[in-house]
């Protein structure tokens, strides 16, 4: 299991067990880089072992306070922080925990066995349990190399996958045997055989009384300060940290935010491709003028068209989950080049899903709560339930419209004030980490490059989910952090049209792309599987890029990609 995960961690291994658990471990080494942060880490005065993935960007703050309380180190890395946290706070460790992580820890003494992860389920943790078993992984590939896993795949999941664009919420997966442990959770599995679970974070996207008379510099001034803090907390590391600059706000802000923290010469890349369809594949003329302005060792990584096809196998591969975003090739190749020159970047990820990038949150603006879900679904939602039974035959179809069903439960809880908030809220704790969050995670990782989420902040995140959705909203969305960035950026960096990380070849299926789509739906293993309905796919190739969803993503891509994944790992 351990060695399927190399390329995530390719510095050192490590494998420790002890009655009926054992723990395997993959390093990237990124903070205290010798032998004594090694995994498993076992520390004998505690009593426990546990791995560790992910960094604690407060560790060194942890350390001090935990030295105060009488705990003595042997290393000076984060991972036994964490440990030494576990030993003084308990289950409760993960309150005092500031960054990203997936962590297991076993007592030696019980056999009790901790999993957590962190808030904004940044790093990944999948499961796979029987009556008598469970194993736990950084990746889902991981888990299917130990054997034994129910491959087939969860018609509740391939109806989320069609419906909810391509998000299948934890803790399902597409596959019945594996499962995912959901954000800002801690499982406990206990000596005795119990499990219990709990939630150990939730945000308020509710206005707080104590800022009622917060005007609109204030909320700017406040967010600054957070995100300078968040952006100034990824830094921490023992080795060089660079940035992916799309030539966006949010990338680009990042890098403003650190050269006004006296960073010179930053390490920045970016990435392009050539022109598909009418269709623009670079923006560099945006990274180009904010590595110019801030003077950085900037990295332009231009790709052929001709050439996706090695790149979108190599990035199939990669995903933990089936994942439709031609954002993956792209984030792959580009972190194949970045990892040649540094091991950890910061990244602009999550500033649209925090404050309210996206076309679909205006709409919301104009309804109440009770409206929110078709609101919502009109402009997120691939297909409904007699969408889907026109796709999926009919023995592979789920009962109900299990999409929408989850949708509107999300959107209706407490919590959240307004439509606009609700909407943030389910985008921020669900579409975030099963998409954009898990896109870079998975793509960074295949190349040994640990990348970094300012705007992901749980502090930052939650200081932004009580701010007034009319300043989130405002000039055409994010208003209150494109005013911030009036104070550090070229204009022209924020006065432009809204970018992507554009794969043109991806997005208009033609070429040797369509071939292998049109490949792995008509290879054997499709039909054994015979999740979709022939008369469907036969129609979507005929004219493979007349079917798109409300999001412009193509419909006949989102089918061959689900099964280029499963035949890429194996699943037959």
């Amino acid at each position: 299991m351990a060695a399927t995960m190399h390329d995530r961690g390719p510095d050192d291994s490590g494998v420790w067990s002890q009655g009926p658990v054992a723990l395997g471990h993959r390093r990237l080494k990124i903070i205290d880089l010798s032998a004594a942060s090694g995994q498993p880490l076992v520390d004998s005065a505690a009593g426990l072992t546990g791995v560790f993935n992910g960094c604690v960007y407060n560790y060194r703050e942890l350390r001090a306070e935990l030295q105060a309380k009488g705990h003595v180190f042997f290393s000076s890395g984060d991972t036994e922080v964490v440990l030494k946290a576990y030993a003084e706070w308990g289950d409760d460790f993960v309150d005092h925990l500031v960054g990203m992580f997936a962590v297991a820890i076993t007592e030696r003494a019980t056999g009790r066995l901790v999993l957590a992860r962190d808030r904004l389920g940044i790093k990944p943790l999948y499961l796979a349990e029987t009556p008598d078993r469970v194993r736990f992984a950084s990746t889902l590939p991981a888990l299917l190399a130990g054997g034994g896993i129910d491959t087939t795949v969860d018609p509740v999941a391939l109806a989320h996958y069609l419906s909810f664009h391509s998000i299948v919420p934890p803790p399902r997966t597409i596959l019945r045997g594996v499962a995912k442990l959901p954000p800002a959770t801690v499982r406990v599995y206990e000596p005795d055989g119990r499990v219990t679970e709990r939630v150990y974070w939730d945000p308020s996207f509710t206005r707080h009384p104590d800022r009622a008379g917060w005007s609109e510099r204030d909320w700017q001034d406040a967010l600054h300060e957070s995100l300078t803090t968040a952006v100034r907390r990824r830094m921490v590391a023992d080795v060089p940290v660079g940035v992916l600059l799309s030539g966006g706000l949010d990338s680009s802000l990042v890098v403003a935010l650190l050269a006004e923290q006296g960073q010179r010469g930053l390490a920045t890349f970016s990435i392009g491709f050539e022109a598909v369809g009418g269709r623009e594949g670079d923006e560099f003329r945006y990274s180009d003028l904010i590595a110019k302005t801030f003077d950085t060792d900037h990295h332009q990584i231009r790709v052929a068209t001709n050439d996706l096809v090695p790149p979108l196998e190599a990035a199939v591969a990669a995903m933990s989950e089936p994942m439709v975003s031609h954002d993956c090739v792209a984030f792959y190749l580009l972190s194949e080049t970045v990892a040649r020159h540094v091991k950890v970047v910061q990244s602009g990820q999550g500033a649209d899903e925090i404050l309210g990038g996206y076309h679909w949150y205006p709409p919301l603006a104009g309804v109440d709560r009770a409206a929110a879900l078709d609101t919502y679904a009109k402009a997120f939602f691939d297909r409904d339930a007699a969408g889907l039974a026109r796709v999926v035959n009919p023995d592979r179809l789920a009962d109900g419209d299990p999409a929408r069903e989850f949708v509107a439960a999300h959107l209706g809880r407490v919590g959240a004030d307004t439509a606009v908030d609700a909407g943030l809220r389910i985008d921020t704790q669900i579409m975030l980490t099963d998409d954009p969050v898990k896109r870079v995670d998975n793509m960074t990782m295949a190349h040994g490059l640990e990348a970094r989420v300012p705007f992901l902040d749980h502090e930052f995140v939650e200081l932004a989910a009580s701010c007034p959705p009319e300043l989130k909203l405002a000039q055409g969305g994010k208003g209150v952090l494109k005013e911030i960035g009036r104070r550090v950026l070229p204009w022209e960096v924020i006065d432009r049209p809204k970018g992507y990380f554009p794969v043109p070849g991806l997005t208009h299926l033609e070429g040797k792309v369509l071939d292998r789509v049109r490949d792995a739906l008509h290879a054997p293993e499709a039909r054994r599987r015979d999740l979709f309905r022939a008369d469907y796919v036969d129609a979507l190739l005929t004219d493979p890029n007349a079917e798109l969803t409300p999001l412009n993503g193509n419909k006949l891509w989102q089918l061959g990609l689900l099964e280029m994944w499963l035949q890429s790992h194996g699943i037959a």
